[in-house]
């Protein structure tokens, strides 16, 4: 029997006896917990997270480890403690990604300008080290949070923040530059969409097109369907978002969110459950995840009320 198994049913089989399990090496059970959590088992990583902090309280993994998976659990206060604490404990080099998923884990409870704060000093610290391409990425990161927070307007300005920094890298060659140029008109379809303003969408849908369609940035046609199903959605065509999404990113949570919630609207209660399931077996911590996550909790939780049902 592997290690790591053999974790788990002394974990389960400690854990129906009401006892604590055995001394084992918190390096192993750290090893495993990531497994499940990533796998989509944050309860069962939780159990093993606790236990490897029993053995070793100061462990930045384990208290990282465990926030993420506090998060996916939806203990959010939780999560952002021991965040907070691998914070104190993490090493230089690991400060930034750290802070990061601070940073998303306020925003899986909606807290923007905790998420802005986080992600703020990520960027600025990216900045001062020339680092522009890990800065643009945490720039669009920030847009998002606000962009899905309906926050528009400093959605946009992020947007163009990453946009502009990410140019700034040197002897960029044409598809870095045609990458760049890119991200920001799928983001400003999206923003055309989300302000009602279907002409300006579908033209820049149109220039994403173009731009993939001279090659070089071919792992970013999946970002195409989505795009288009994303703008339908928003521009009130649910029909055609589900069948752009349809050809989208099947493990990328928010486009499961988009999924369950086009189905919802359509009236097909069977599938949009199926897809707020799959939101919720993901193990991504990403801001995609932040973003979808309580939202399909949410729906699952009120389909799954009495008050729900018929009446």
């Amino acid at each position: 029997m592997r290690a790591g198994v053999a974790l788990v049913l002394v974990a389960a089989a400690a854990s129906a006896c009401g006892r604590a399990t055995p001394a084992a090496n918190p390096t192993m059970i750290i090893a495993e917990a990531h497994r499940l959590d990533v796998g989509g088992h944050p309860d069962a990583a939780i159990t093993l997270y606790e236990q490897a902090l029993a053995a070793a309280p100061d462990s930045f993994d384990a208290h990282y480890g465990l926030a993420r998976a506090l998060d996916l659990a939806g203990r959010y206060d939780e999560a952002r403690a021991h965040f907070t604490r691998a914070l104190a404990l993490t090493s230089p080099g690991n400060r930034d990604q750290t802070e990061r998923m601070l940073a998303i884990s306020w925003t899986f409870v909606g807290n923007t300008a905790e998420a802005a704060r986080l992600f703020g000093g990520v960027f600025d610290r990216h900045i001062a080290a020339s680092n522009f391409g890990a800065a643009a990425d945490v720039a669009s990161e920030l847009a998002r949070v606000y962009l899905e927070h309906d926050d528009l307007d400093d959605a946009e300005t992020w947007y163009r923040r990453a946009h502009d920094t990410a140019l700034r890298e040197a002897a960029l060659a044409d598809w870095r530059v045609d990458l760049a140029e890119m991200r920001w008109t799928h983001a400003e379809a999206r923003l055309a969409a989300r302000r009602g303003q279907a002409a300006a969408a579908h033209r820049d849908e149109a220039r994403v097109k173009t731009l993939l369609d001279k090659g070089g940035n071919d792992d970013q046609r999946v970002q195409y369907p989505y795009l288009l199903g994303y703008d339908a959605f928003y521009l009130g065509d649910t029909a055609a978002a589900v069948s752009h999404l349809e050809q989208a990113d099947q493990t990328d949570p928010f486009i499961l969110l988009l999924l369950g919630q086009a189905h919802e609207r359509l009236g097909h209660a069977d599938q949009a459950r199926a897809y707020y399931e799959k939101v919720m077996a993901s193990g991504s911590h990403a801001v995609a995840a932040a973003l979808a996550r309580p939202i399909a909790r949410q729906k699952l939780a009120d389909a799954s009320s009495p008050s729900s049902g018929p009446r």
